[in-house]
């Protein structure tokens, strides 16, 4: 019999829990949960029997990978895996795996809304402005990017892309797509930010790019910290005085926002791009059904390592 760990320091919402319960019940697996945990020692102890884990954005590194004699898959129910070590799981023999656009309505939305409370002025009594008839550029086109764009148009709003790799499916679905990153920056409004932190994707979003930004723009990302140049960051807000930070995941440089740029900027207390029950459980089933179907059948289709 097959021991299922479900490992989640932010836990998945209880309905999810028992549609997740039900798919492993069914194939005959052992479901174990470890939520709400504070320590490490506390995950290394409860992956010590697990055959499979499913997990958020925990920090799966090589002591866990390590401690977890009997893994043989581990399933990221979310996008983004940056929060597990791929080579340690590779030497290992562990498949990893992500749920690819389960979760990406409820961080479109996410997006949207942080738009819309940064052009109103953070609902500060100050006036604001309207998204309608602004020009909306997505930084990448994956799965939350063509849900992005699908609301934004609803607002009525003018929508452009960069994208290497997805400029035919951008194209045949009505989107203009421009030539580079700082032609995208320079005719934007607002900036919604979705590629990987990996690879050539780390922190480059640097001053080439930033300082072609309109004075008065807004950058949203709902991606990662490590796709942000920082330091170039705050030099292109400190040489124009109208852009806006507007995040889901705090900066490392947080202090220094607080004390240069109050009023142009808010971050999210946790990563909430996913914190919504229906997202909970579209990327929980899925990644239970995964596992399911790489025991018994050997599939191992959103395998990423």
């Amino acid at each position: 019999m097959k021991t299922v760990l479900i490992a989640t320091d932010k836990p998945f919402a209880s309905n999810a829990i028992h549609k997740i319960g039900k798919v492993f019940r069914k194939a005959g697996y052992t479901l174990k949960l470890l939520e709400k945990y504070k320590s490490k020692q506390e995950l290394l102890g409860a992956v010590k029997g697990a055959d499979a884990m499913i997990v958020r954005s925990d920090i799966i590194d090589a002591d866990v990978i390590s401690a977890a004699k009997n893994l043989k898959i581990v399933v990221r129910a979310g996008a983004g895996y940056d929060n597990i070590n791929l080579e340690a799981a590779s030497q290992k023999g562990i498949v990893v795996m992500n749920t690819p656009g389960q979760n990406a309505n409820a961080v479109a939305e996410l997006a949207v809304g942080l738009a819309i409370y940064g052009i109103r002025e953070f609902f500060s009594g100050k006036i604001g402005g309207e998204l309608r008839g602004r020009t909306l550029g997505l930084h990448g086109f994956g799965f939350v990017a063509r849900n992005v764009f699908r609301i934004a148009r609803a607002l009525g709003m003018k929508v452009i892309v960069y994208t290497r790799f997805s400029k035919d499916a951008a194209a045949a679905i009505g989107l203009k797509v421009v030539h580079s990153l700082e032609q995208l920056y320079e005719k934007s409004d607002v900036i919604s930010i979705h590629v990987p932190a990996k690879g050539e994707h780390i922190k480059s979003v640097s001053y080439e790019v930033l300082k072609h930004l309109k004075d008065g723009s807004i950058l949203v990302n709902t991606a990662r910290k490590e796709v942000i140049n920082e330091p170039d960051l705050v030099r292109v807000m400190e040489e124009k005085p109208g852009i806006k930070y507007i995040s889901d995941v705090a900066p490392d440089c947080m202090d220094l926002f607080s004390e240069k740029f109050a009023g142009r900027f808010f971050f999210t207390p946790k990563k909430a791009g996913a914190q919504t029950e229906e997202a909970n459980l579209n990327a929980g089933v899925a990644a239970a059904g995964q596992i399911v179907d790489f025991f018994e059948d050997g599939i191992t289709t959103y395998k990423v390592n």
